[in-house]
């Protein structure tokens, strides 16, 4: 700012010394031209914008000028004497600090409210000792505000979780059955039996028949379980979610309460209590058999066998923040120009895309 005033200064200094050089006639000829500038630029805009050197450099030549009252400035005397005032203001004006003690650093207001959203049942003190474990020497009463200020109530839950909170919670340990219907080329039906873990969205592609009896359901629910039980999986079903078709015999459920599961039977006629197969149903129909002509029971399998492989291994979900089920998400390439690649699959009818290693 100072380089800025001895700027103009100096360029002021060298416009009066070519002055000396020139005509009154043509002193007075310009003085009447800036006159008309100042009352076009006034017309224009009614409060024009000054920096501090304008305002210094304004102040100290209006000083010197004999007849101040009618010369049409772009400020008015008023203005003038508001500039000193606060010049004066600023020059004996000390700096001082609110009294009180200092605001808490917001990166502990943060972990407050963040523990307190993830932990409802947590009161204001739970936080104060969870925050004091980490370092951060604050006072309870502190905590409370700091609740309070963001709409949480520093009190802890004392009733029992939503229904959201529940399934959120036990949705690792449930496991949903149903049966997948689907009309061939030649009018024939075909039936897929398929299991999903509503925890991970994985798929099981069971069987497909065309005529699913209560034998054949069984033998697939004690295949699926051989299959869990080398993956290490099967103590972690706790609720196996099914219809009340009259395929899932007692005999059926007593393979998965054997193995302490529990059964849960959905309502007659609604659907959407078993809702997360549902869904699954209808991306397959929507993805898959919907666009393409089914032949017979072999194609079938072949199909939805390719179908449940893209599902689980590539096929994005928003509930997994956009990873599939078996494929975490990698991560972020530095290069927007990796080369990418398309792999398809059932013939082109979808299309898997990625990075060249």
């Amino acid at each position: 700012m100072a380089a800025r005033l001895l700027y103009l200064i100096f360029i002021r200094l060298l416009g009066w010394l070519v002055l000396l050089a020139r005509s009154e006639a043509a002193k007075d000829a310009e003085i009447l031209v800036l006159r008309h500038r100042v009352a076009v630029l006034q017309r224009a805009t009614e409060r024009p914008r000054l920096s501090w050197a304008d305002r210094a450099v304004i102040s100290a030549l209006v000083r010197v000028l004999p007849n101040r009252r009618r010369l049409a400035l772009i400020v008015s005397p008023r203005t003038l004497l508001r500039w000193h005032a606060r010049l004066v203001a600023r020059r004996w004006t000390f700096p001082h600090r609110r009294p009180g003690r200092p605001r808490t650093a917001q990166a502990i207001r943060t972990l407050a409210v963040t523990m307190a959203r993830d932990n409802p049942t947590w009161g204001y003190r739970r936080v104060h000792g969870e925050l004091l474990g980490l370092g951060h020497r604050v006072a309870a009463s502190t905590v409370w505000e700091i609740l309070r200020a963001a709409g949480i109530d520093p009190a802890p839950l004392r009733a029992g979780p939503t229904w959201k909170q529940f399934l959120t919670a036990q949705a690792k340990s449930i496991l949903a059955v149903d049966f997948f219907p689907v009309d061939s080329v030649f009018g024939r039906r075909l039936y897929a039996l398929f299991f999903l873990e509503q925890g991970t969205r994985r798929v099981h592609l069971a069987g497909v028949t065309e005529h699913p009896t209560a034998t054949w359901v069984l033998q697939q629910a004690r295949n699926l379980l051989m299959d869990l039980g080398d993956r290490a999986g099967v103590q972690a079903i706790k609720f196996l979610v099914r219809d009340r078709d009259t395929k899932f015999t007692a005999a059926f459920d007593a393979v998965f309460t054997a193995i302490g599961t529990r059964i849960i039977r959905t309502p007659v006629q609604a659907p959407r209590a078993n809702a997360i197969a549902e869904r699954w149903i209808s991306s397959a129909r929507r993805e898959c058999t919907d666009r393409l002509l089914v032949t017979g029971l072999r194609h079938l399998e072949a199909v939805l066998g390719e179908y449940v492989d893209h599902y689980n291994t590539h096929r994005p979900h928003r509930t997994l923040g956009q990873a599939a089920p078996l494929r975490p998400l990698p991560p972020l390439s530095a290069d927007p120009a990796t080369t990418v690649i398309r792999h398809d699959r059932l013939g082109g009818l979808i299309h898997e895309y990625t990075q060249v290693a």
